[in-house]
Parts: C-alpha cells; sequence; structure tokens
C-alpha cells in the first residue's frame, strides 16, 4: 500500500483495483477533498497509463465536491471519501453518519439551491444511495473517458 497523505490510503490491491480512501472532518476546506481527486485521477493517467479524459476529471471533480459538500451540509461530523476505479469508471463515494437519507428533488428552474444531487445523477453513469449499518453512503459512477 502507498501512502498518499495524512488520513488518505491510496493502493493497488492483488486483484489489481485501484482505489483511494480518505477521511474528512467538516472543519476542512473542500479544496482538499478535490485535490485528493484530482491526485488519483493523475494517478490513473501517469502511474497505471490509463486514458482519463479532462471531461472526466472535471466531472468526478465536481462529483466529489457536491457529495462532500452535501455531507457536511446535512450531516455534521466526519465523512469517508472512497474512489475506485471499475471497469472503464471511477466510483465516487462518500459516507456520513446521519443514516437520514438524502431526497433527489424534481428539476426545477425557479429552485434556488439544493441542486447538487440533480448534478451528480446527470454526471453519473451510474448513482445509489445507500442506507448502512451506520451512517449512509452514496455512490456515483462517471465513466473516464468520453462517450
Amino acid at each position: 500500500m502507498e501512502r498518499a497523505a495524512e488520513g488518505t490510503d491510496q493502493h493497488t490491491n492483488a486483484g489489481g483495483s485501484i482505489s483511494l480512501s480518505a477521511a474528512f472532518e467538516d472543519t476542512e476546506p473542500i479544496g482538499r477533498p478535490r485535490g485528493q481527486a484530482r491526485s488519483f485521477l493523475a494517478a490513473l493517467r501517469t502511474v497505471h497509463r490509463l486514458p482519463v479524459s479532462d471531461r472526466a476529471a472535471d466531472l468526478v471533480e465536481l462529483v466529489v465536491s457536491e457529495l462532500v459538500t452535501n455531507s457536511r451540509k446535512y450531516a455534521p461530523g466526519p465523512c469517508l471519501l472512497t474512489l475506485v476505479l471499475r471497469e472503464d469508471c471511477v466510483e465516487v463515494s462518500v459516507w456520513d453518519g446521519n443514516p437520514v437519507l438524502p431526497s433527489v428533488l424534481p428539476p426545477d428552474p425557479y429552485r434556488v439551491g439544493q441542486h447538487g444531487l440533480e448534478i451528480v445523477m446527470a454526471a453519473a453513469q451510474a448513482f445509489r444511495i445507500e442506507r448502512e449499518g451506520v451512517g449512509k453512503r452514496v455512490t456515483a459512477a462517471i465513466a473516464l473517458v468520453d462517450p
């Protein structure tokens, strides 16, 4: 396992799965999880020689930002960001300790705010929300290359 940064683990397991996990307190700047996503994608490109489009990199960073921001806003306390390479997608997952599942509101151009999950769902190939023993996990899969 390669140590990426304090509080962050980036590794490749025996089966070849590439992942990054990082815990964040609700007081840390949002730039830290976004930076971890950039570093993960850069490693996919340079170390693992995988194609990652600029658009995909932007979308992964956006999804990380939206999911971590939602976690901070609605579930005070720590959250866990996990990025996993799954075939031709990066799975972005954020866990927090609040078991209340978020409401996915229908699109409304007149609503001010609360468009985060709308944005995430539009960017994602797959999207799911799961209640866990403690808290919940929101996951979005972003394709590495443009269709």
